[in-house]
């Protein structure tokens, strides 16, 4: 029963965070491949795990503040604490390629 009420109430944590709009947590990169939307990693395209795929989403590097507008094309990112998924492009515009993750805010532009 606990864990049947801490899953719901991350379910509605998620749904309220999906709602504003704005999440704040580490970001990661990939590149290559087919993704769920059925097409491909693209230039400035990402993965999220609940904006409807088409969204555009500003992803901003909170270390050295350069953004980047991103389309969501996938479903992601599958690791505890991560909020996004970006693309190689993207993650090199962000300046975090080398490092391989970076703390973000991402906040939706338009869905």
């Amino acid at each position: 029963m606990k864990k049947l009420t801490i899953g719901l109430l991350a379910v509605l944590a998620t749904t309220a965070f999906a709602e504003a709009g704005s999440w704040t947590g580490k970001a990661s990169y990939y590149g290559g491949g087919r993704t769920a939307s059925g097409g491909h990693v693209g230039a400035y395209t990402c993965a999220h795990r609940s904006l409807p795929f088409g969204s555009r989403v500003r992803v901003t590097n909170l270390s050295n503040h350069r953004s980047v507008v991103v389309t969501v094309n996938d479903r992601g990112p599958f690791v505890r604490g991560r909020v996004i998924d970006v693309s190689t492009q993207a993650a090199q515009s962000l300046g975090f390629r080398t490092a391989g993750i970076a703390h973000v805010r991402v906040d939706t532009v338009s869905d």
